[in-house]
Formats: structure tokens, sequence, C-alpha cells
């Protein structure tokens, strides 16, 4: 690889991708010798899908009907070059409290110190409002400075107009602008080179 590159250099395409590591408390971190996008959403949102459509793998990361199956934060190296983590979902019922509480505490603790993380993709699902959980995660993420690109995926589940409207109103729901967004279909590829150029944006590096 070259000392600059970009996400559309190996992303959306078959690209070398490695398993890392899980991590369950912070000091398990792997070294910040790469740049990271970390991806959240809710369980079951179509995070995983998303991520193995940017490697071109089917099952990279796991696809799961069991919310909360996703317990640590999970780090993919991408051409030796970009970390992808995975975050633990939120917004599942049936998990004890004690282990919500440790996730959050671990997820807020990667997300304010890390200072390899380029961006925080988070991910809606375009055919639904915008719930609780999705409110206060973009809020937090907006009142800390850190950066930020939305994906509302499952676009292929609505029409052109339908889209269209969903997507209007998350943005005015999540309190963000329409360039700060990307509207995604994990199924068909739409959306991947917007989604693409967008990471770009946080990937100018050095």
């Amino acid at each position: 690889m070259s000392d600059h590159f970009s996400a559309t250099e190996f992303l959306g395409k078959s690209c070398k991708v490695d398993f890392i590591t899980s991590v369950f408390k912070s000091s398990q971190l792997p070294s910040p010798e790469y740049p990271e996008i970390a991806f959240a959403g809710r369980s079951n949102v179509g995070k995983s899908s998303l991520i193995n459509k940017l490697v071109n793998r089917r099952n990279l990361v796991k696809v799961s009907s069991r919310p909360g199956k996703t317990q640590s934060l999970n780090f993919f190296l991408a051409e030796e070059s970009l970390y992808l983590v995975d975050l633990p979902g939120y917004g599942f019922a049936k998990v004890p409290r004690k282990i919500k509480n440790d996730w959050q505490g671990l997820i807020t603790s990667y997300l304010e110190k890390r200072q390899s993380l380029c961006c925080v993709v988070v991910i809606v699902d375009l055919r639904h409002e915008a719930k609780t959980q999705d409110r206060e995660l973009v809020g937090w993420l907006q009142m800390n400075g850190l950066p930020l690109l939305m994906v509302y995926t499952k676009a292929d589940k609505l029409s052109r107009n339908q889209r269209n409207k969903q997507a209007a109103a998350l943005d005015a729901g999540l309190g963000v602008a329409r360039e700060e967004r990307v509207v995604f279909s994990a199924k068909t590829g739409e959306g991947m080179a917007d989604l693409l150029s967008s990471l770009d944006r946080y990937l100018d590096i050095p």
C-alpha cells in the first residue's frame, strides 16, 4: 500500500481482511497503529451485513438473528491498513442490565479516548422512525465532536419515493444534514459509491 490511500482503493471490493481480536475491556485494545472506522447501530439493523458488503465477504462478520450476540468490540484489519470495528448492538431487550452497563462503559471509553478513530458509522433502518437510542447516540457523538456518518440501511425494501420521504424524516429526527448520511442497501449494493466517498472524507491518512 502507498502512504496515502482512500477507502475506494480497497473497500467495496475483494480485499485482504482478517479478524484481529475481540475486546471486552479497554486494556485489551490493540495498538492504535492503523486508522479506525467504528460501526454502531441497534441490534439486527444490518450492521454485520454492511461490514460484509464493504469488504465483499459473505460471512466475515456473522449475521445473527439473536439480538445482543455481539458482546465485544470486534476488530477486523483490512489490507493491513485500516481497522473496521464492530461495536455491540444496542436496543436489545434480553441482555442483563450489568452486561449492558459494562458494554456502555467500554464503548464510551473507546469512543472518547481512541485517538486513531476516524469515523463512527451509525446505522439506522430506513423503514422506521428514529428510536430513542439512535437519537441519544447521535446527540452524544455530536456533543463530543466525534466524526459521524449516518447510514440508512435496507433501502431495497422501499420505493424511491418512500426512501426520500423516510430519509428526510430521519434527518429531521436525528438532527443531521443530508450530506452527513447515506441511503444504502447491503442486498443490492445501492449507495456503496456514496458510502465510500463519504468515508474518504475521514480517511485522509498521512
